[in-house]
Parts: C-alpha cells; sequence; structure tokens
C-alpha cells in the first residue's frame, strides 16, 4: 500500500451508518470483513493504528494443525482449505504454501509427549505422523544435532504475515467492505438494550452490529462497556534473515530452536516456547481464571516486572465515550523483544546448522499475543447485550486460523448455519462457572 492511500485513510471520514461495525484491523478482523462482504453485507473496519500492524505482522507466519487444541480441529482444517481458496477470493497470492512442519525430538522418550494429542485428534484424519531418527535428517539437512526423530505433518504450512494481512483487506475492500485506519473506537450506545451505535474519534456510525476483533486490546475495550474478557499477553519474538543457501525447508522447532523458511529464501528464527510475560494489574484481575494454564506453561513463562508494567498500572481503565481512550495514545504497539531470548536462539541455530554460520539479521521483531485462560479463542456473540460479538484471544494461534475465524463471525452474525460447532468458543464459558481446561499452547 503507497503513502498517499495512508494519507488518505488517515484523514478519512466514518460513514453515518453501516449494518456491521468490526473493532480492529488485524488478519481477524479483516478475515471478517471479507466473508461479510461477500454476503453482500454493509460493513466497516475501523482500525486505531494502521492494517495488520501489531501482532498479525509481526509472527512466525505458521499455518499449522498439528499441536492445535481438538476443540480448535474443525476450525483450524477449514482454515487451510480457505487459504488455499484465498488466491482466487481476493485476487492476490498471501503466501500459503503447504510445505510441512516438523517437531524434533532430541530422544526417543520425547514421543511420549505427543502421544496423548495423536490420539485426542485420531478422529479427523490428519497426516501428522512420528518420524524416526533415519528419516528426521530430511527435515534438517546438515544439523550437527543426532536427533532421535519427530513429529512431522506435510499438509502443514506457512503464509507471509507482512502482505497477507493488507491482501485480506484489500480484497474486503474489492467487495465493499470500508476500512478506516487511524480511527479508534472509544465504545458503543444501545437503544432498547441492542446496539445502535459506535462512537469513534472521528465521529458515530449507526450500526446493529458490532464485532470486538481487537486482540491485545480487546479486554480493556469490554471492561469499559462492562463485559468481562479474561485475557494476558505473551511477548513472542522473531528474527528475520537475508537468504541463506542450504538450510531446512518449510517450518520446524525443537529445544532451543524454531524457524521458518521465507519465500524470499531467507529464515525466520527464534526460540520455541520462551515468552517474556510481564506482570501487570489483570495478573491480578485474572489471577484464578488462568490458573490451569499456569500448571501446564509455567515452564515457557518468563515472568517479569518492567515497563509494561508502569504502562498498564497508570493507563486510564475507564472512560467516557467523548474522552480521549488508550487506543488514541497507543496506535501501534510494538514491544521491545526479548533480547536474550533472541541472541540464544542466534547461538543455537548457528551451531545446529552449519550453513547459518554467517546468517545475516535483517529485523528484530516482537508482538503481544493475546492469550485466554484455556488457550482458546472466542468467537461468540454476547448474551447480555444483543448485537455485541467478540473474535479475540487467539492464543498465538491466530494467524492460521483467522479466515475460518472470519467466516464463523459472519455465520453467526447472519444466523446462517455455522461450518463448525461454534460451543468451544462461547464467551459465556468464562462468565457463567464452566469449568476451564487449558490444552498446552507451548506443546
Amino acid at each position: 500500500m503507497n503513502v498517499q492511500n495512508l494519507v488518505a485513510r488517515d484523514f478519512s471520514v466514518v460513514p453515518a451508518e453501516t449494518e456491521v461495525v468490526i473493532v480492529g484491523g488485524g488478519i481477524v478482523g479483516v478475515s471478517t470483513a471479507l466473508f461479510l462482504a461477500r454476503k453482500g453485507i454493509p460493513v466497516v473496519v475501523c482500525e486505531k493504528g494502521a492494517i495488520g500492524e501489531e501482532q498479525s505482522s509481526r509472527n512466525w507466519g505458521w499455518v499449522r494443525k498439528m499441536g492445535r487444541d481438538p476443540r480448535e480441529m474443525p476450525l483450524m482444517i477449514r482454515a487451510q482449505q480457505i487459504w488455499d481458496e484465498l488466491p482466487s477470493i481476493i485476487g492476490a497470492d498471501p503466501g500459503f504454501r503447504r510445505h510441512g512442519i516438523t517437531y524434533f525430538c532430541d530422544e526417543e522418550k520425547d514421543f511420549a509427549k505427543y502421544e496423548g494429542w495423536m490420539k485426542a485428534v485420531a478422529g479427523f484424519g490428519l497426516d501428522s505422523r512420528f518420524v524416526k531418527r533415519d528419516e528426521i535428517t530430511q527435515f534438517a539437512p546438515g544439523a550437527t544435532r543426532n536427533f532421535a526423530g519427530g513429529l512431522h505433518t506435510a499438509s502443514d504450512g506457512f503464509a507471509e504475515p507482512h502482505i497477507a494481512t493488507r491482501l485480506i483487506a484489500a480484497g474486503a475492500e474489492k467487495l465493499g467492505a470500508r476500512i478506516v485506519e487511524g480511527c479508534a473506537v472509544r465504545g458503543f450506545e444501545t437503544k432498547g438494550g441492542r446496539i445502535s451505535e459506535v462512537v469513534t474519534e472521528k465521529g458515530r456510525i449507526r450500526c446493529n452490529t458490532v464485532v470486538l476483533a481487537g486482540g491485545i486490546w480487546s479486554s480493556l475495550f469490554g471492561r469499559n462497556q462492562d463485559v468481562k474478557i479474561p485475557q494476558l499477553k505473551m511477548l513472542s519474538q522473531v528474527m528475520r534473515t537475508r537468504p541463506v543457501a542450504g538450510g531446512p525447508e518449510g517450518c520446524g522447532s525443537g529445544k532451543g530452536f524454531g524457524f521458518r523458511k521465507r519465500l524470499d529464501g531467507g529464515y525466520n528464527v527464534g526460540m520455541r516456547s520462551a515468552h517474556p510475560v510481564d506482570i501487570v494489574p489483570d495478573s491480578f484481575r485474572f489471577f484464578r481464571d488462568y490458573i490451569p494454564a499456569m500448571k501446564n506453561e509455567w515452564r515457557a513463562m518468563k515472568f517479569r516486572v518492567g515497563r509494561r508494567t508502569m504502562q498498564e498500572t497508570m493507563m486510564l481503565g475507564g472512560w467516557k465515550l467523548d474522552q480521549r481512550t488508550p487506543f488514541e495514545t497507543y496506535r501501534i504497539m510494538r514491544p521491545v523483544p526479548g533480547h536474550h531470548i533472541l541472541d540464544q536462539a542466534t547461538i543455537n541455530f548457528k551451531q545446529l546448522f552449519p550453513a547459518f554460520r554467517d546468517m545475516v539479521v535483517n529485523e528484530r521483531m516482537s508482538a503481544w499475543i493475546d492469550v485466554t485462560p484455556d488457550a482458546i479463542p472466542v468467537i461468540s456473540g454476547v448474551d447480555a447485550i444483543p448485537g455485541f460479538y467478540v473474535s479475540t484471544g487467539y492464543s498465538g494461534h491466530g494467524f492460521g486460523i483467522a479466515p475460518a475465524a472470519g467466516q464463523l463471525m459472519m455465520e453467526l452474525i447472519t444466523g446462517g448455519t455455522p461450518h463448525v460447532d461454534p460451543e468451544p468458543f462461547r464467551h459465556s464459558r468464562f462468565i457463567d462457572g464452566s469449568k476451564i481446561n487449558h490444552w498446552p499452547i507451548g506443546f
């Protein structure tokens, strides 16, 4: 997208009315807009900063079934089908390729941690399979570590985060969606208990439906509307290298490393399951909700008190709709990567793959991941407010699953028959006393 278009959008005005307003222009928000626009439903996406400039463009790019929570599996299977179809839908190539994903095991005993998952997803007909020592070398050519084997899914793959979200947004626009960047939504009004309009920094929009797809900002937005959305943040970081010859194909991860070969011949490189977690006020507000997650994930979390702790402590927690909000103060959240983690990942990767000993890193990227207590998203209406829907909390899985999440949200809004069972993703599970069942996202 050129600078002139960005400038034009920065000064654009919001329409007086529409049918659906989507709060947030990440890949989940624009995928929802795409499917609504395909149905001919008037939709406006309001993005406080720029399209896809937080987690949606700064992630690993994996599009995987392997390791998914079984409750997400039907949605993920559909998502990969849509990724295959996207070029014809949006008229552009978002870079989806099925080059396979491999989880590497140092010892045969490590296979045991995957056996439970293999049994849990046996009914889905996946091509995930265990590979032994003599076969694993083809997925890690030149590796200095003598892997015992691993788990491999040939039909998994990746897309290119830095282009996919904007291409999907452009496709939605071609079908009639309206996208307004530099436009924070402060909240919404109701009439007779139903959604009647949203209030943005650029004016009001009359509408019947609001979809909150705000990523890490969703919980704060919901709290100001008296809607509980338990959600915390983990920091993800990855490096982007220049092209490297002789490296592995596809995607993979193991103890101390993770990688994805990009279409430009470079790699995304980082460390699997190493996430800084800042202690913030929401850490105490939602503490009880996250006890199951803590039991499963504490080894992968690096708790700290830092800049984000102070920032969120001082952040405005409630506001009137004619007031400036945190969404206008923090347009695009680009946190500082955990450099010590990436430094170690660099050492590990160069030791593991001699082809990378002279690798040149172009960029170190970092973004906050929005995580729910059970590590699966909310894709649901909010029972107490007819017309208000939430699509958030993707827990590091959002990039790959977003196209199917967009389709599901469209079906919920229009009253169509959902292509997957939406019950696991209902918002009410966090407020009706349901037991929180957490699947380890570190897998």
